[in-house]
């Protein structure tokens, strides 16, 4: 495995980004685990969202999560009784990407580091591949909940 060059300053503020968003609009409580660097580069979530992210420096952040685990957040958030993945779960995931992405985006403002946000990309199916940016390194930071697990990935090119 190769060395991680990611900042705990710069990867924080996802980390507190995933919980407060899961905890606050949907009541689910997100368990980090030890990050590791995703050299496949693969979807090991049923629904994976990724979104770009410029400024600062280069980059994306996906979340790719398993069924039982998006049916959750999504049925917290929408008071609803979905049982399979369709559009609007996608389309929740998309929401929540952009939620992540934003309150990280804004907490490493605080620090001096201004990022844009293009909209996410959503799509559906395991095993697929996760179009980070190409050189950078991806640091995947797996989490468990209740109703089983989901990774948040992100991929910054050094600044």
């Amino acid at each position: 495995m190769g060395k991680i060059n990611y900042n705990v300053n710069f990867i924080n503020p996802f980390l507190q980004a995933v919980i407060h968003v899961l905890q606050t609009m949907a009541h689910v409580q997100a368990n980090p685990e030890q990050p590791y660097l995703n050299e496949e580069r693969k979807a090991i979530g049923d629904v994976t969202g990724i979104i770009g992210i410029t400024g600062y420096s280069k980059g994306t952040m996906s979340i790719t999560l398993e069924k039982d685990v998006i049916l959750k957040i999504v049925n917290n958030m929408l008071f609803e009784e979905y049982s399979e993945i369709n559009e609007e779960i996608c389309d929740a995931v998309g929401e929540l990407t952009n939620m992540i992405s934003g309150q990280a985006r804004a907490k490493l403002s605080q620090q001096g580091q201004s990022f844009d946000a293009s909209t996410p990309t959503i799509f559906s199916g395991r095993g697929i591949e996760i179009k980070h940016v190409a050189s950078a390194p991806v640091l995947s930071i797996p989490f468990t909940t209740d109703e089983g697990r989901f990774v948040v990935e992100v991929a910054f090119e050094s600044s």
